[in-house]
């Protein structure tokens, strides 16, 4: 019996000869299969902790299948090319980029070991397979082999060049004085900010004006201006921002839709990839002490000074798009409209962390609504040319539509219906497209007409005395004023300073969307902005937006020739200023001053009402005329 089993076994084994290759490819699978099931169990549950020292259990999160998918790829290669099979060839690849996407999610866990706050508790979400890989791919792009650190950077304290009684921060060296904050009499205030386009710095001058006005030691902190390798990762992030709203804004279309997604798209995911690197800018913070109060206009700020562990922290909501990137956890969330503290309350955002505050205006422009209000709405009354304003955004884009715009004004201009003060900002690029669009008019600087003519200011000072003309009761000396500067500063400034004695301020819905001036919302650079030119036109203030540059003269020319259009504007920045719509800042300083103690009074109440019924406004108008 035992002779006949070993010849059978030898028999087999003969049989079998010929497909030993394809055996070995059985078992190897097999072998990959079992360590797929046994991955799970050696990777244990050792997962790290959120805040509160509260253990997270085991979850899918835990599993680590990239070893296993890898050992897979390469089995079916193998596989395929012996047996010369497509299907197994064409899963090679598929079975990487899963192995890749794993391994990359699977260090979501170390990641976010040592966050201070847990975003998906605040959230209450957990981020998917993908959005896990897409984070920690994100935050190694933006941050590269930059390692956290705890270690404060030393700041100093420089009086501002150009606004009286302002301190700005910057990173201490030798002759410069240490960062120093005055006592509980002082109240002392940091401001913080980031210099990424015009809009967070506009926000940070006003919020600093209330400030001032209010007594404060008053710090201004933008995160850019500490030298140093934190700070070079927020410069890398501004500069693919500002190159993607440039390409938006020049070739419209795919790549316009493209960008408006991308600016809309500011879930739970983005939030977390936002903290990721808030976590890397902490020694930007860390020479502040934790109890000052901190009004943040940029969600970054936020978040870094609450990865810190600053007690009074304040973010100004940018926008009135409500989504998850603009929020900060742990701080107190102030917005500018309802319908934004509607949708940021209803994605879950805690009652404590949010308050209806008012738009983010400067103190100067809000104190002096009634007059400048009565001025146009009396300029109107006399006919006098329809004066617009018209500033590019800090990212530089919009050249293709003002240029247009300019073009069809031009009948206008020659006329003498219209004056154009042209903000070119700091944007040498931007200049040299005006003065070759306005050239093409026939319009330039060496012409002594009026209305052929153009005034170029490049200083501070030489807009301020543009203004204080203006305000007393002058023209401008030619019919195109071109504002264009070498510092960045006056680039912002200008804008807030010619809003006061402008009809209209025609710009994209950015921040300005939200000032006390008539508007004419022009063509947008994010998707997100639509929202804000709806709650201009909802306050009665501006307009909807107007996306192309004919439509946009057909509003000028009927602004100019209805005087009730710009009257009725007018009159609701009045009505909509004693309700304390324009406050926001006025309010934020004050939370802040009562977050820190320095008063025990209680804050500026929040706006009731975004703009008067329309009979009540047809009622000022007249007893205003």
């Amino acid at each position: 019996l035992p002779q006949k089993w070993e010849e059978q076994v030898t028999h087999k084994r003969e049989q079998m000869a010929p497909r030993r290759s394809h055996s070995s490819m059985r078992s190897l699978t097999l072998i990959v299969a079992a360590v797929a099931l046994i991955a799970p169990l050696v990777a244990g549950t050792n997962v790290p902790k959120i805040k509160k020292d509260q253990p997270v259990g085991f979850s899918v999160h835990s599993l680590r299948l990239y070893a296993p998918l890898s050992l897979g790829a390469i089995a079916a290669a193998a596989f395929g090319y012996d047996k010369k099979s497509i299907p197994m060839l064409a899963l090679t690849p598929l079975l990487m980029a899963v192995a890749m996407l794993d391994w990359k999610a699977s260090q979501y866990r170390g990641l976010i070991t040592e966050n201070e706050i847990d975003i998906d508790a605040y959230t209450h979400s957990k981020p998917s397979f993908m959005d896990r890989a897409k984070i920690v791919a994100l935050h190694g792009l933006s941050t590269g082999n930059h390692k956290r650190s705890l270690v404060p950077l030393k700041l100093a304290m420089q009086s501002s060049p150009f606004v009286p009684g302002l301190f700005a921060s910057k990173r201490l060296k030798n002759g410069m004085e240490p960062f120093k904050l005055g006592s509980a009499d002082q109240k002392p205030v940091v401001i913080g900010t980031i210099r990424m386009g015009f809009g967070h710095h506009r926000i940070a001058y006003s919020a600093s004006s209330w400030a001032l006005g209010e007594g404060s030691q008053t710090i201004f902190h933008d995160l850019l201006a500490i030298d140093s390798p934190e700070a070079a990762l927020i410069k890398e992030a501004d500069a693919l921002y500002s190159k993607g709203s440039r390409l938006a804004s020049e070739l419209g279309g795919v790549v316009e839709k493209i960008w408006g997604s991308l600016t809309k798209s500011g879930d739970a995911t983005s939030l977390r990839c936002t903290y990721q690197l808030a976590e890397c800018l902490r020694p930007l913070m860390l020479d502040i002490p934790k109890d000052t109060p901190i009004i943040a206009t940029h969600s970054l700020v936020g978040l870094a000074a609450v990865a810190c562990g600053f007690t009074n922290v304040i973010n100004l909501v940018i926008d009135n798009y409500a989504q998850w990137f603009v929020v900060v956890p742990g701080a107190v969330n102030l917005v500018q409209g309802p319908t934004n503290y509607h949708q940021l309350s209803k994605m879950g955002i805690p009652e404590a962390d949010i308050r209806l505050a008012g738009h983010w205006c400067p103190k100067d422009m809000v104190d002096n609504i009634d007059a400048d209000c009565q001025t146009r709405i009396q300029r109107r009354a006399d006919k006098k040319p329809l004066r617009l304003l018209i500033p590019v955004g800090g990212a530089g884009a919009q050249r293709k539509f003002v240029t247009k715009f300019l073009l069809a004004l031009k009948p206008e201009i020659l006329a003498g219906n219209v004056q154009v003060m042209l903000n070119a900002g700091d944007h040498k690029h931007m200049k040299k497209a005006f003065l070759e669009t306005l050239s093409s008019m026939g319009i330039s600087e060496s012409s002594l007409s009026p209305t052929t003519g153009m005034q170029i200011v490049n200083s501070i000072d030489g807009v301020r005395n543009f203004c204080t003309r203006l305000r007393g009761g002058a023209e401008p000396f030619k019919g195109v004023t071109l504002f264009a500067f070498d510092d960045y500063f006056p680039a912002v400034a200008t804008t807030d300073l010619l809003s006061r004695v402008t009809d209209v301020l025609c710009a994209k819905p950015s921040e300005l969307a939200f000032y006390p001036v008539p508007k004419l919302n022009i063509r947008r650079v994010g998707d997100h902005e639509a929202y804000s030119a709806l709650r201009s036109s909802e306050a009665g203030d501006g307009s909807l937006e107007v996306r192309e540059a004919d439509e946009a003269v057909e509003w000028v020319q009927m602004m100019r020739e209805r005087a009730g259009i710009l009257d009725t504007m007018n009159t609701c920045i009045i009505n909509n200023a004693k309700q304390g719509i324009y406050d926001g800042c006025k309010v934020a300083v004050k939370l802040a001053h009562q977050m820190a103690g320095y008063t025990s009074a209680t804050p500026a109440s929040p706006p009731t009402v975004t703009a008067p019924p329309p009979e009540a406004a047809k009622g000022d108008v007249a007893a205003a005329a």
